[in-house]
């Protein structure tokens, strides 16, 4: 399980295992307060070079691992949402792809919003609302899961 918190990705890049994560209260999937640490996982995230360490945590009851991911990302995404709608919306709207990211992965990214819409949506609905009308039903709208 993912939670996402308010976190820096700066000071977890500088201060690594360091980083003082805020223990849950209680684990989501069973509401144990008998949650403890699990320890770290290395993730990559765009803008740094290495990976950074991001604490996991374990509830014995359940056996639920906690896994604590910064806010603004999408599950097993190493963008964060707000570049990967930036980058769609510069596309859609007749621009090149975002010089700054990798082509294939932005192209990746609209295949999957396109299909996804048209499962969902069908045919004629604008390409970025849909993405807002996705997120709002907890979807992620740039993955190929539908």
């Amino acid at each position: 399980m993912i939670l996402s918190v308010c976190v820096k990705l700066k000071d977890i890049y500088e201060q690594g295992c360091h980083f003082k994560w805020i223990r849950p209260h209680a684990c989501p999937r069973c509401n144990s307060v008998r949650v403890w640490g699990h320890g770290y996982v290395l993730a990559c995230f765009d803008g740094f070079a290495t990976g950074l360490w991001l604490r996991r945590f374990r509830c014995p009851d359940c056996s639920c691992i906690i896994r604590m991911k910064p806010k603004g990302y999408f599950p097993r995404f190493q963008t964060p949402i707000h570049t990967i709608l930036v980058c769609l919306t510069q596309r859609l709207s007749g621009d090149t792809w975002n010089a700054g990211l990798s082509t294939s992965r932005q192209r990746h990214w609209l295949a999957a919003l396109k299909r996804k819409t048209m499962a969902c949506f069908g045919m004629g609905t604008d390409w970025i609302a849909a993405f807002y009308r996705l997120r709002k039903r907890g979807l992620i709208p740039v993955s190929r899961a539908i």
